[in-house]
C-alpha cells in the first residue's frame, strides 16, 4: 500500500511569514477532542457551566498572570470549545518583527500565540485528568483556529459573536445535536 502524504501530513493553518508572537488581536477558537461537550450545557441562552467548564474559565482568565504580554479581552466558554480574543502586548523582549513565526520542532516561541495556546490548553488538561484520574487523556483536538484581528470594526464584531454564542448554540455549527448539519 502507498504512503499518502496528504493523508498523514498536518498542515499549517497559519499565515506563511506572519510573525505570531507580534503585538496585536487575535480571535482564538479551541475546540475539545472529537467535539465532545465537555463544559457543561447550554440553557435558555446561557451557559452552565459543570466543574470542567470552570477549570477552563479560571484557566482562561488567569492566563495574563503568566505572560505580561498577554491579556484576554472577550471569552466564553461553551460546550465544547472555547472562543477568545487574545491580545499580544510587545513585553519588551526584542523586536517582534524578527522574531520567528511558528515553534521549530516542537521548541516553543516565548509570548506567541502558540504557545499561550499550548499553556491554556495544557492547563486545563492537566486539572480535568487530575480530577479524572487519567493522566495524559488527550482533553483537545489538535491545534486551534486563529484568525488575526486587524480593523476595530472587525473587533466590534468578533466581540458580539462571542458574546452572543449561547444565544445561537442551536445553529452553531459546533453543536453536535444541530439537526440541520446532519443531513
Amino acid at each position: 500500500m502507498k504512503f499518502d502524504y496528504y493523508r498523514y501530513h498536518r498542515c499549517s493553518v497559519r499565515l506563511k511569514e506572519y510573525d505570531y508572537s507580534q503585538p496585536g488581536a487575535y480571535f482564538v477558537t479551541v475546540c475539545t477532542r472529537n467535539r465532545e461537550s465537555l463544559f457543561g450545557e447550554i440553557s435558555n441562552g446561557s451557559m452552565k457551566l459543570n466543574n470542567f467548564g470552570k477549570i477552563a474559565q479560571e484557566c482562561s482568565e488567569d492566563l495574563p498572570n503568566h505572560s505580561l504580554s498577554v491579556r484576554i479581552d472577550t471569552f466564553v466558554v461553551m460546550p465544547n470549545h472555547v472562543h477568545a480574543i487574545v491580545f499580544l502586548a510587545n513585553d519588551g523582549g526584542g523586536t517582534a518583527c524578527r522574531a520567528p513565526t511558528l515553534e521549530q520542532f516542537g521548541k516553543p516561541i516565548p509570548g506567541s500565540l502558540a504557545t499561550i495556546m499550548r499553556s491554556l490548553k495544557a492547563a486545563v488538561s492537566r486539572q480535568i485528568n487530575q480530577l479524572l484520574h487519567t493522566p495524559g487523556l488527550p482533553i483537545w483536538q489538535r491545534n486551534y483556529y486563529e484568525h488575526v484581528i486587524r480593523k476595530e470594526e472587525s473587533l466590534d464584531d468578533i466581540r458580539q459573536y462571542i458574546i452572543e454564542n449561547p444565544l445561537r448554540w442551536t445553529e452553531d455549527e459546533e453543536n453536535p445535536t444541530n439537526i440541520s448539519l446532519q443531513r
